[in-house]
């Protein structure tokens, strides 16, 4: 863990050494979903993140293929889920740097409450900062414009509280989705307007980077290029087709008890060189 005097006025971390391994947890969002591969496995931002760690390293080309990087993420889990499969491996791993990513699926479901949430979210973290160099916590996207979700915003506003009170207390990075003002584009998430698009997932990777103390190639937060208005029916048309494709399923598969992670394992269980 860092002291103060390794955190700038930014909340960046300066490390004096460089990571070596990393090993991502969490849901959807960490797995990647709304950022295919050529081969259909996700790649999402913990995936770029971990290409942006490996170039960091000293040393020839070669050398970076030492670089270690674990995906533990599987979509559609709960915090007490992530903690019971993929906190234990995460230890197991004991990577110079683990992502905790997680409570959002908790947070947007009717009924929970996110002091709860972020009791049982600060447990797992003082487990995991026990056996890992570092342990970079993310915060809740701010969803005012997000159809169905903005009416959780309050709700979400108070667990990011939360998680940015228990990194000061571990001494965790931060990486901190609501003030990526970038993200807050359309252009940012994919069609089902839950999951990140491409670009989305490239931007956030880029503040993670950002957070750990690396010189990124382009800042996360650069304006999105201009954009032909759109009409009322267009706007109309699209929430229709999004409702119909995306919002009916979805909650069809709360009323049944399903989960879209049912049946799927982590895409890189073990530290691989990339």
């Amino acid at each position: 863990m860092a002291d103060d005097s390794n955190i700038n006025q930014l909340g960046v971390i300066n490390r004096h050494r460089a990571i070596g391994s990393y090993a991502a947890t969490g849901d959807s969002f960490t797995e990647g979903v709304g950022d295919p591969g050529p081969d259909g496995t996700f790649v999402g931002w913990a995936d770029r993140l971990a290409v942006l760690l490996a170039d960091q390293l000293p040393g020839p080309e070669a050398a970076r293929s030492n670089f270690g990087y674990a995906n533990l993420a599987v979509r559609g889990r709960l915090l007490d889920q992530i903690v019971e499969e993929q906190v234990p491996r995460a230890r197991a791993l004991a990577p110079d740097l683990v992502s905790f990513c997680a409570g959002g699926n908790d947070i947007i479901r009717p009924g929970t409450d996110p002091d709860d949430v972020a009791e049982r979210f600060e447990r797992a973290v003082a487990e995991l900062t026990e056996s890992v160099g570092t342990v970079m916590v993310t915060t809740g996207f701010d969803t005012r414009g997000v159809p169905v979700l903005r009416h959780l915003r309050g709700k979400i506003a108070t667990y990011t509280a939360h998680v940015r009170s228990i990194a000061d207390r571990y001494d965790c990075p931060v990486l901190d989705l609501w003030s990526l003002r970038s993200v807050q584009d359309r252009r940012a998430w994919d069609g089902d307007r839950l999951h990140l698009s491409p670009e989305g997932h490239t931007r956030v990777a880029l503040r993670a980077a950002q957070v750990l103390g690396l010189d990124v190639p382009t800042d996360p937060d650069r304006e999105w290029p201009p954009q032909m208005h759109r009409g009322t029916f267009e706007v109309r048309r699209d929430d229709i087709h999004w409702a119909r494709e995306y919002l009916v399923p979805w909650i069809g598969r709360r009323l049944r008890g399903e989960s879209s992670g049912d049946h799927v394992a982590a895409k890189r269980p073990d530290l691989l060189p990339l």
